[in-house]
């Protein structure tokens, strides 16, 4: 079961000098400190805490990203709390395992590199309601993957500097984040040596 005060903690322990971001920040917090049931996903107002997965290759210069089925779009893997899991950055780990199937490196404690609340379009099942996303910051130990057809049409990995092309369609606090917390790993060239 996730430690509630520890998170309250997390939350407010994070920076960012961007507005949205601090806004984010202010709604997750008196989220967590005012409703009685901030992870159930049936509480539509004013919402639930989500999480995300950054992850990143071994050399650090390439995201993995899905296509997600109802959204049609690119993102980061993410979803959901469970019951069952131990902590908030277990909840973000098994939910890029569960729909990527990479090999991460172990780390108990991801780092938090984003707070983001964003509305969730309305379907059969569900109103409007919004997502209190906490973004952690991952290290995959290989390239393969397994993704879960059931969420995701594909998984697949891109560059930092391709994300960055503001032709490549991310939604824009997604973007944010690239832009913030994660910098494109310079390519180093090598020159060959021309023996006098």
């Amino acid at each position: 079961m996730i430690d509630q005060h520890a998170l309250v903690n997390l939350v407010a322990a994070f920076h960012d000098n961007d507005s949205a971001a601090q806004k984010s920040q202010d709604l997750t917090l008196h989220l967590l400190q005012h409703t009685t049931a901030p992870f159930s996903r049936s509480q539509f107002t004013p919402g639930h805490i989500t999480t995300t997965g950054f992850v990143l290759n071994l050399a650090s210069d390439a995201v993995l990203l899905i296509h997600h089925r109802r959204l049609d779009r690119w993102l980061p893997p993410g979803g959901h709390v469970e019951p069952e899991d131990e902590s908030i950055q277990a909840s973000a780990r098994r939910e890029v395992i569960e729909e990527t199937g990479v090999q991460l490196i172990d780390d108990p404690e991801p780092p938090l590199i984003g707070i983001d609340v964003h509305a969730i379009p309305p379907n059969k099942r569900e109103p409007l309601h919004y997502h209190h996303d906490l973004v952690f910051l991952f290290r995959a130990a290989s390239l393969e993957l397994a993704q879960d057809a059931s969420e995701v049409r594909e998984a697949r990995w891109f560059s930092l500097t391709d994300l960055q092309n503001p032709a490549f369609p991310l939604p824009d606090n997604i973007r944010q984040i690239l832009r913030h917390r994660l910098k494109p790993v310079p390519q180093v060239r090598h020159t060959k040596q021309v023996q006098a």
